[in-house]
C-alpha cells in the first residue's frame, strides 16, 4: 500500500519555499462548500487546520462523504488534468484554514521552473496513488459486508 504524502512536506526545501511565496492563507467557516463537482477546478489549497469533507452527489438532494482530509492533505486536483472540473465537491466539516494557490500561476511558475513541476506533478500522483488504494478498499469492506463475508 501507498504511504499517505503531505504536500508540502514532500517537496524538497527550496521547491517549497518557491511554491509558498504562491500561496495566500484562506479560511472556512463550518459547513462552508468549498467546491462543487462539475465545477471549474481553477485553484488548489494544502490544509493548515481543520477537517474537510469530500463527496459525492447521489442524486438531487443525497450525497456521501468519499474522504476525509486534514491538516497537510491536498485539497483539489482537478486543476491539473482537463476538462478543469471538480470530481468531488468538498465542504469544511469544521473551522478550515488553508493555503490557497492559484492554478494558473502555479502552472506558469512550473513551465518557467520544471524540477520544481515534475515534483509537484510527482507529488500529486503519489497523493492520488494513495487515495485510489484507500477508496479500493472501502469497495472491497462494502462488497464484503452486503456479500456476507467476514472480514
Amino acid at each position: 500500500m501507498t504511504k499517505a504524502i503531505k504536500l508540502l512536506t514532500a517537496l524538497p526545501h527550496h521547491q517549497r519555499e518557491r511554491l509558498m511565496t504562491l500561496a495566500r492563507e484562506v479560511y472556512f467557516p463550518e459547513d462552508t462548500r468549498i467546491f462543487e463537482s462539475g465545477a471549474h477546478a481553477d485553484r488548489f489549497w494544502v490544509v493548515r487546520s481543520g477537517a474537510v469533507s469530500l463527496d459525492q452527489r447521489l442524486n438531487e438532494v443525497q450525497r456521501i462523504t468519499v474522504a476525509g482530509l486534514g491538516a497537510g492533505d491536498l485539497l483539489g486536483w482537478s486543476w491539473l488534468f482537463p476538462p478543469y472540473e471538480w470530481d468531488f465537491g468538498a465542504v469544511a466539516f469544521t473551522p478550515v484554514r488553508a493555503y490557497e494557490f492559484d492554478a494558473a500561476t502555479v502552472l506558469k511558475v512550473c513551465e518557467a521552473d520544471t524540477a520544481l513541476g515534475l515534483s509537484l506533478v510527482r507529488c500529486v500522483a503519489e497523493v492520488l496513488a494513495h487515495r485510489l488504494e484507500m477508496t479500493r478498499g472501502q469497495l472491497m469492506e462494502q462488497y464484503a459486508i452486503r456479500r456476507g463475508f467476514v472480514l
